[in-house]
């Protein structure tokens, strides 16, 4: 079958609904880690294709921060040039099986669909996902001559990975320098299985040491070696600075530092990337709680209390100072919470967290809000509710209401930084303050998406390429 056509251009399918995803029972998925969703099949994701309008000018291209030509790579699903069209988004994205599970489509380029203005935008993402997931298919990248110069790459998060790729395949050594013990960043520690499987990084990292980057583990720079040993006896022309943003912010309340009571950065690394939820088969120990309360209202927020649900809750309780309405969280992420059973709790701020008889924590006591006037974000304040005070019991706390630069930025040395600790570096290049030094990601722009952090890092690619091949 084929969509008609007018004046040689197809016209899309405006009565098909959009595809439903294909997620696995929710009453199933909450009691262990496998994915949520299972991916279109074929035909689905050529049924979903067969909606795209092909517009003249297509917004969702811009909407997109890497602008991917996306009804290019739609209209080769449609024909079943599946490894054509991963070869149109590896023109812009080399992370599509990432990108697609984990960007917040909805407010990028599904938010500006124009197919979306009269119904359901198409699903953009899912079928970006279900290309990526087909590595196999796509040609093999070209590669320039190796052209001598030496590049270190600090940090193997999104952006770190991307900066890599490019420069190898523009004829870079490239060595990638990762705290932890394997690669990927927050896309192994900060989110959980069930969201994105760490088999699809783990293929990532495989593709870059086959274009020849080298990983260095358990390297935590800063301490092993700063800016100026780097590009001074360790012989780097350049480096790429992307260390993230993973220090928590504190809510500062009394009770914070009781057993139990977790950052959500920290409570996920335990059980995504040290295997907590298998202890003691794996000796990272967490807290198994069986009221858990999670103050916070974004993607982190979710995973943590979604992880939560998965080993043993009975009660999973997500807990914001604004409405349901405002959290900032992916609402495809909130329905699947609350499908699992994840209670949601709007209009609560916590003040004090209590202390059972063994001295761990045993509940927290919150103010209730309501909202005023809006504030410089434009969203209506919260303000205390006089005397609505409330005690919740719990055995594990959670807080995840956001990070801060993290402080090895500041130990690497040799660029500005501003006074939150975050590198000064040009949004559309990359560079610091030092011609020698390029950084990106959320340790410029402080916690935002993945797609963005890539972003930074293929802009800083091309023009350390420019800088130190004197093109």
């Amino acid at each position: 079958m084929r969509m008609p056509e007018v004046n040689g251009r197809w016209v899309a399918d405006m009565k098909a609904p959009r595809t439903a995803d294909n997620e696995e029972p929710a009453e199933e998925r909450a009691h262990d880690f496998r994915p949520v969703d299972k991916g279109f099949t074929e035909e689905m994701a050529i049924a979903e294709a067969a909606r795209c309008m092909r517009c003249k000018k297509p917004l969702c291209v811009e909407g997109c921060p890497v602008n991917i030509d996306i009804p290019s790579f739609i209209e080769k699903i449609y024909e079943r040039k599946f490894g054509e069209g991963l070869d149109v988004i590896h023109e812009q994205s080399m992370l599509p099986a990432i990108c697609g599970r984990v960007c917040p489509q909805e407010n990028q380029c599904e938010g500006v669909c124009i197919r979306g203005r009269r119904g359901e935008p198409v699903a953009i993402g899912q079928l970006e996902r279900f290309l990526g997931d087909q590595p196999e298919l796509a040609s093999t990248p070209e590669m320039a001559p190796r052209n001598g110069k030496r590049v270190a790459v600090i940090g193997s998060g999104p952006s770190g990975i991307t900066c890599a790729g490019e420069l190898a395949r523009n004829g870079f050594d490239v060595t990638v320098y990762e705290s932890f013990f394997t690669g990927g960043g927050v896309l192994v520690y900060g989110i959980p299985e069930f969201r994105l499987p760490k088999a699809v990084v783990k293929h990532e990292i495989d593709g870059l040491r086959e274009l020849g980057v080298t990983f260095e583990y358990n390297s935590v720079m800063g301490n092993l070696a700063d800016a100026e040993e780097l590009l001074g006896e360790k012989g780097f022309d350049a480096l790429y600075v992307a260390t993230g943003a993973g220090l928590p912010k504190f809510l500062n309340i009394p009770g914070e530092n009781l057993p139990n009571v977790y950052f959500a950065n920290e409570y996920l690394t335990r059980v995504n990337l040290m295997r907590a939820n298998e202890f003691p088969k794996f000796d990272t120990p967490t807290k198994h709680g069986r009221q858990v309360i999670v103050f916070g209202g974004g993607n982190v927020a979710m995973d943590a209390v979604r992880t939560a649900k998965r080993l043993g809750a009975d009660r999973a309780i997500i807990a914001y100072r604004r409405t349901e309405a405002e959290m900032p969280a992916r609402k495809a992420e909130l329905h699947h919470a609350k499908a699992e059973g994840v209670e949601v709790m709007p209009l609560v701020s916590p003040l004090e967290f209590l202390k059972g008889e063994d001295g761990n924590v045993c509940g927290v006591r919150v103010q209730r809000m309501e909202l005023g006037e809006p504030d410089d974000s434009g969203r209506r304040r919260p303000v205390p509710i006089e005397g609505a005070i409330e005690e919740i019991s719990c055995d594990v706390a959670i807080s995840a209401i956001g990070t801060n630069a993290n402080p090895f930025a500041r130990k690497i040395g040799g660029m500005e930084l501003n006074k939150w600790g975050y590198i000064v570096a040009n949004e559309e290049t990359g560079r610091t303050s030092n011609p020698r030094i390029w950084a990106g990601g959320d340790i410029v722009t402080g916690a935002a998406t993945v797609i963005l952090a890539m972003g930074a890092g293929k802009k800083a690619a091309a023009d350390m390429t420019k800088v130190l091949l004197g093109q």
